[in-house]
């Protein structure tokens, strides 16, 4: 049994090249190039002033279409992905220094430390100072690895589209 997909068409046969298998899934391709070098353009430089029209211009196409496109690939907006970025090094400053909440905020690339409040709040449902409490001081924890704080760092929210479970029907 074999899985055969194309853009537009995609057939599942089995070995001998005949009947329709049931239950054999195919796979979506992969977001496109030009995306993911967008994508990597904000992992890269969140820090900076970025906007949509530049990030656009990354992939270059025009700032409608990649933020459709983008959304569609990645299920969330250019800018929201760039949010999520500079949040989730917030939080990872928060827990892993003492420098201030508005340093930190200008740090990640953000420009208000109130709509940088606001956000954090929204996505982690604690204000800047509150998650940074719930932890304890930097120098008194033992070293976790990167990998391990990443896969716990990132926010839970039902606009992800990996975060929604489908029901059966």
């Amino acid at each position: 049994m074999r899985c055969v997909a194309s853009r537009s068409l995609s057939v599942t046969t089995d070995d001998a090249g005949g009947h329709d298998v049931p239950g054999c899934e195919v796979t979506p391709p992969h977001p496109a190039r030009h995306l993911l070098r967008a994508k990597d353009l904000v992992d890269a430089r969140y820090r900076e002033p970025l906007d949509v029209a530049q990030i656009a211009r990354t992939a270059r196409l025009s700032q409608a279409h990649f933020s459709r496109e983008f959304r569609r690939a990645f299920g969330e907006t250019p800018h929201q992905y760039l949010l999520t970025r500079r949040l989730e090094r917030a939080a990872a400053l928060l827990r892993n220094t003492d420098r201030s909440v508005a340093d930190i905020c200008f740090t990640v690339g953000l420009r208000s430390v109130g709509s940088f409040t606001t956000s954090f709040g929204r996505i982690y449902g604690l204000s800047p100072t509150a998650y940074r409490a719930s932890y304890p001081a930097a120098a008194t924890r033992a070293p976790v690895p990167t990998c391990v704080l990443r896969a716990y760092a990132r926010p839970q929210s039902s606009r992800f589209r990996e975060d929604s479970v489908e029901q059966p029907g």
